[in-house]
């Protein structure tokens, strides 16, 4: 396989044809190496994971080929494309069968949300902390609606993905514009 430069892969990439097809088959055997590498300790990640983790990679990449910002290696950057699909799919399936109505059940009557702060915080601090927790806990039972509510349970609470709850709940993950 050619070492290719970052804009040896952005012209090649770039472009319909034979060059195209041959940086495509490239990247993804730098791409399969770098994942089976990066998952050689989970056992549950077989070689068609991989290859799905890997094809989804590569679309994501063609896809945001203009928002290369030359700061690393291209394939680096392809590289943590692979990464970041492959965790998030690992952990899309880690709740694939779990149900988030009986997940989040055991919290609504026993909500708490002072189980989210440091357990040593100075007496300014702790009046701070107590302050803030009244006023989070009473927004969350007064302003948020049900479906709200059920969101903040699942992510906060319960550790459920953000994206994993969305689904669920039949909506998409709001991202933050700043």
């Amino acid at each position: 396989m050619p070492e290719r430069t970052n804009q040896e892969w952005i012209t090649a990439l770039g472009r319909a044809g034979p060059e195209r097809e041959l940086a495509l088959v490239d990247l993804r055997t730098l791409l399969v190496r770098g994942l089976s590498y990066a998952m050689a300790d989970r056992a549950q990640v077989s070689e068609a994971d991989i290859d799905g983790f890997v094809q989804e990679a590569l679309l994501k990449v063609l896809y945001n080929l203009h928002s290369f910002r030359w700061e690393s290696r291209f394939t680096t950057w392809a590289q943590k494309i692979a990464v970041h699909e492959a965790f998030t799919e690992l952990r899309r399936k880690r709740w694939e069968n779990v149900s988030l109505d009986e997940m989040i059940a055991g919290y609504e009557g026993d909500f708490n949300p002072s189980a989210l702060t440091d357990a040593g915080p100075s007496p300014e601090d702790q009046l701070t902390q107590h302050g803030l927790l009244e006023l989070v806990e009473r927004l969350i039972v007064e302003e948020l609606t049900d479906r709200q509510r059920q969101a903040i349970l699942g992510v906060v609470f319960a550790g459920m993905p953000t994206e994993e709850v969305a689904r669920r709940m039949g909506t998409n993950r709001m991202r933050s514009t700043s």
